[in-house]
């Protein structure tokens, strides 16, 4: 992917993140205690973040770093090419799709085996398809994060997640990085997807989803889980119902089902308080100065269900979208429209002639250049 293809993609996502995310969540007592060490609910189409629990707490992600490696894989590789499978990818511990040295398998279907059943090996081999090892394509991943969040706070030294060190990330970095990859239609197909033949030289099998909420909540339409003993239990969460899109991020969790019900609650208390509404682009707003103001872009924010919203424009010329008790859901820049000045009739006769007078003289001097050349 070349460097202005990252710089565009980058600015979409700016687009979505350009303001400090606003905590949206609504003054009423949440009914839910969570057990989560870290939690984060977002709205995936505003960016808004309505569930905040230390979203910038460094933390270890376990195989929630699949997401990464997964959305690189598709982004950046062939998913028709044949990878040839090392001796040090079929060696990697933990969950496997018990891949044999020398086995070759298409691209796609190691990024299906690293998604929906989680195999460590397949990652590894994704990896070395790349760069040749896992330390090179570390820096891959940790590149393909700057390009696409900007600032951030995630280190990854592996594509699997297994403990490292120096290996962690932020709630808020993987809900971004989730958020980006969920554009990808690919990248949604296979997360979505519950189960799936495998039929390899060392596995044949169904593999089911490692996501248990595809089955057990409604709407659910992926992402990703983890565990190490040293992250706890990590869940990232999408959902959709009606208009509303919703990430979850759950980090070091006692137990699964603790993470699932962690998960569960946010989600709970995303959909039955919130919506996603929009201003269009080309929206006009009239600013204090009487001047007039465009978005030039649409813009998605989350308000409360059913709460009454006013914009208005503030000194510094950005749109200011605000709820009930004068609560501010979010403040966005604004491009002044630039109004030509109305010329009265003898302003526009003496321009009129005064356009005559050049062209005569062009033709004047094309003229005498004409006969000097003739003549």
């Amino acid at each position: 992917m070349s460097y202005f293809r990252y710089y565009f993609i980058f600015l979409m996502i700016l687009g979505l993140f350009i303001f400090i995310q606003p905590n949206v969540s609504a003054d009423f007592e949440q009914d839910f205690q969570l057990n989560s060490e870290v939690a984060l609910l977002m709205d995936q189409k505003s960016g808004d973040i309505i569930y905040n629990q230390d979203i910038n707490q460094k933390m270890y992600p376990a195989s929630i770093t699949k997401i990464v490696t997964g959305i690189i894989a598709i982004e950046q590789g062939n998913l028709d090419d044949i990878v040839t499978v090392s001796k040090g990818a079929t060696e990697v511990i933990g969950t496997r799709v018990y891949l044999l040295e020398g086995e070759e398998v298409s691209l796609k279907k190691l990024v299906q085996g690293l998604l929906i059943n989680s195999g460590n090996d397949a990652g590894t081999a994704i990896a070395e398809y790349f760069d040749g090892s896992e330390k090179a394509f570390s820096e891959r991943m940790n590149q393909f994060l700057q390009d696409i969040i900007g600032d951030n706070h995630t280190n990854f030294t592996n594509p699997h997640g297994l403990y490292d060190e120096d290996h962690y990330t932020t709630a808020l970095d993987m809900a971004k990085i989730t958020s980006y990859a969920l554009q990808n239609e690919t990248f949604r197909e296979i997360v979505e997807t519950k189960e799936l033949d495998w039929i390899g030289e060392g596995w044949e099998t169904t593999i089911h989803n490692h996501h248990r909420l595809l089955w057990d909540y409604e709407g659910t339409t992926g992402v990703k889980n983890g565990f190490v003993q040293n992250a706890g239990y990590t869940l990232v969460t999408s959902a959709q119902r009606n208009d509303l899109d919703l990430i979850a991020v759950t980090l070091n969790a006692p137990n699964a089902q603790l993470a699932y019900k962690d998960t569960m609650s946010l989600l709970d208390y995303g959909f039955d308080h919130f919506e996603t509404n929009q201003v269009h682009g080309n929206n006009k707003f009239l600013g204090p100065n009487g001047h007039e103001f465009i978005l030039n872009q649409d813009v998605y924010f989350t308000q409360l269900l059913n709460e009454t919203v006013e914009f208005q424009v503030n000194p510094d010329h950005k749109l200011e979208i605000i709820g009930t008790e004068n609560r501010m859901i979010k403040e966005v820049p604004l491009h002044e429209l630039k109004v030509e000045p109305v010329q009265t009739k003898a302003e526009l006769e003496k321009k009129h002639e005064a356009t005559e007078t050049e062209a005569s003289g062009f033709f004047l001097q094309l003229w005498n250049h004409i006969k000097g050349w003739l003549f």
